[in-house]
């Protein structure tokens, strides 16, 4: 039976590491059965722990996997932490990534978590999956991931991961191809496929964001597209399982 977004789980993470939010809030979705489960941390949108991301948590849930999101923005709300934190995607370092770490680290101390832990990000959270691929992380699933500035030296040592674009998101043009390349020149496994008739955040079920921003996302082609969601999900599911159950598990 599917996980609801109203079965999810308001949690508090501990700062366990140095430079992480204090009160650290995030969702955890829960899946059926006694478990132990494999684990992913989720990184949101630029929009936050909205209901669409919300969505994707109680997703993996229901596909087996015991899924956090923390709230990036805890401390200050979007409004005060957005600036910050995307220079912090974009520079390596800063709270999030401490938030992100301590959300790893939160999963991993838990009896009921499997195998390696796992890392699935969307439009901002997906350039955090990819800027942390390489930091203790079994595998990585990136939708629509803004891609590092230095995108060979970033990949350096990344675990496997899997990606998804959309050929007419012209934010991210070219950028399932670059990041295919660059994968496989560092011999990292890798399924990178871009849904031609996609935009971004297509793998959402409405257009993201507040009401103000839904125009301008309709101007820009943004939106779901079910089909290309789809079939997303089944090569997301079908790679972290594969890479995270057969992984060892890393503390």
């Amino acid at each position: 039976m599917p996980i609801a977004v109203d079965d999810l789980i308001a949690v508090s993470i501990d700062p366990l590491v140095e430079g992480s939010s204090p009160r650290l809030g995030a969702i955890l979705g829960v899946p059926e059965g006694p478990g132990p489960w494999p684990a992913v941390v989720v990184v949101h949108e630029v929009f936050g722990v909205d209901r669409e991301m919300r969505k994707q948590v109680a997703h993996l849930a229901s596909l087996g996997y015991l899924a956090v999101m923390p709230d990036l923005f805890s401390d200050g709300g979007a409004r005060r932490c957005l600036v910050a934190t995307m220079r912090a995607m974009a520079n390596g370092h800063g709270r999030a990534y401490a938030d992100i770490e301590s959300a790893r680290q939160w999963l991993a101390s838990r009896p009921d978590v499997v195998g390696a832990i796992g890392i699935v990000g969307f439009c901002m959270g997906g350039g955090f999956a990819l800027m942390t691929a390489s930091r203790g992380f079994g595998a990585a699933a990136v939708n629509y991931g803004l891609l590092p500035a230095e995108l060979d030296a970033t990949l350096a040592g990344a675990c496997p991961v899997v990606g998804s674009y959309g050929g007419r998101d012209r934010s991210l043009k070219g950028a399932a191809a670059r990041l295919e390349q660059a994968l496989t020149a560092a011999s990292i496994p890798n399924d990178i496929k871009e849904y031609p008739e996609a935009s971004h955040t297509f793998m959402n079920e409405l257009r993201a964001g507040p009401g103000w921003f839904r125009p301008i996302s309709r101007v820009m082609g943004f939106g779901p597209d079910p089909d290309a969601a789809s079939d997303a999900w089944a090569r997301i599911d079908d790679f972290l399982r594969a890479h995270l159950t057969d992984s060892p598990a890393q503390g």
